[in-house]
């Protein structure tokens, strides 16, 4: 692409738009940009840059034999300052199911992972420094702190 980048987000197709607009509204901090009957545009107020489409699949502006809500693995990274809180806040509080536990990886993040409609899995991370084999897998420049 050599056109200077405007903007860049992910858009899920998703089979309730209402239920997964509510979850990313109520439990992410996302508020609504844009929203029609087949497509909601969400942002998030503190950082406006980071953005979140959701769409009706059935859609027409989605190609024809493309036309179905996600099928298989979309993950979803939200870094946060203070991961234990947000655990406490969204499994504890909320009561969102867990998939992962909370847990320290050796590759740099504590994390867990709740999932939101239609399957799409939410990875709460704050990053924490690597260790063993994976410290040394960072590009210079790109190890976290």
């Amino acid at each position: 692409m050599t056109s200077r980048l405007g903007g860049f987000y992910p858009v899920i197709g998703t089979r309730d738009l209402a239920v997964a607009r509510d979850f990313y509204t109520r439990h992410l901090g996302f508020a609504i940009s844009f929203q029609a009957d087949w497509y909601v545009s969400l942002h998030r107020p503190d950082a406006p840059h980071y953005e979140l489409a959701l769409l009706d699949p059935t859609h027409p502006s989605v190609p024809e034999g493309h036309r179905a809500p996600l099928d298989g693995c979309l993950l979803l990274n939200f870094e946060v300052d203070d991961v234990d809180a947000e655990h406490r806040r969204l499994v504890d509080g909320a009561g969102l199911v867990e998939l992962l536990p909370l847990r320290t990886e050796e590759f740099g993040q504590r994390h867990f992972i709740v999932e939101a409609p239609d399957g799409v899995l939410i990875d709460v991370i704050t990053v924490v420094p690597p260790t063993g084999a994976y410290a040394a897998g960072y590009a210079e420049g790109h190890v976290p702190a």
